[in-house]
């Protein structure tokens, strides 16, 4: 059998009507990406209902969050799945307990449209938009909950099939992963709370395709609107792709294309052999 390649993409787009206006349509005809993931959207249905959005060729599936202008994931596809999930209620049997605990604030995930997946023949694909913990923190046992049954989740799917996830973690995982570790430790995206869930996804077999491909090199996926930082380089690396330890060999490329524009965030990418 021929083996194939597929290039999926992940963009926090902050907004999808802004990313419009800034390029995204004129990227996504550049790239030719089989799969783009998009997080942030802000935009309903309703909403959605009444735009002319031209991604040609590709497959449109969404989630997004209740509260307008908030949130929210969509996919672009190419290739037709054979399901779609939206968030963790229809694929987790009781979302609301994980290892016998009572989660008090988990119930308003699927509202919030962080959580979408796609089945696919050889593999799940699982974006994901995950919590801010903000800046007092006080997100920060939601984020925590959220890590939780989120891995869970992705431990669950893997006993089917290996697992392609992405999105915007809202998490430096290393100090190599922001411009300034010692200035921003214990503030929100690099407390030791968010880092060590970061490190419990690579300690249960999910690998950082980037760092897998790329070793040490330093590149930033988001930076600040403040203070001119993408001028400065004065970034964070807070979006990834992780697989499961079975793609591991199947992961030609991992990249961040941090000279494209349209958002606070830019494009990360891999290349998946199939």
């Amino acid at each position: 059998m021929v083996a194939t390649t597929l290039k999926i993409y992940s963009w926090n787009v902050n907004g999808v009507r802004a990313a419009i206006k800034n390029g995204f349509v004129a990227w996504l005809k550049e790239e030719k990406p089989d799969i783009v993931c998009l997080q942030e959207i802000k935009i309903n249905d309703e909403a959605r209902a009444k735009e002319q959005f031209d991604f040609a060729d590709y497959e449109e599936y969404w989630h997004p969050a209740e509260r307008p202008g908030y949130s929210g994931t969509a996919i672009l596809s190419k290739i037709k799945p054979l399901a779609v999930f939206r968030g963790f209620s229809k694929t987790i049997k009781n979302p609301a307990l994980v290892q016998g605990r009572s989660l008090y604030s988990l119930s308003s995930v699927d509202h919030e449209g962080r959580v979408l997946t796609l089945e696919f023949e050889k593999f799940y694909l699982v974006n994901t938009y995950f919590p801010n913990s903000n800046h007092e923190l006080t997100r920060l046992g939601f984020k925590e909950e959220f890590n939780e049954v989120w891995l869970n989740y992705v431990k669950k799917l893997e006993k089917k099939k290996p697992v392609v996830t992405c999105g915007d973690f809202n998490v430096a995982r290393e100090a190599i992963d922001l411009a300034r570790p010692k200035d921003n430790e214990g503030n929100a995206g690099f407390t030791k709370e968010e880092r060590a869930w970061a490190d419990k996804f690579i300690k249960h077999g999910l690998v950082d395709t980037f760092r897998l491909i790329n070793g040490d090199k330093i590149k930033y996926s988001w930076w600040s609107y403040r203070l001119h930082a993408r001028d400065r380089n004065i970034g964070w690396r807070i979006d990834y792709f992780l697989v499961s330890e079975k793609l591991k060999k199947n992961i030609k490329e991992a990249f961040i294309e941090d000279t494209v524009l349209g958002s606070d965030h830019c494009p990360v990418g891999i290349i998946l052999e199939t």
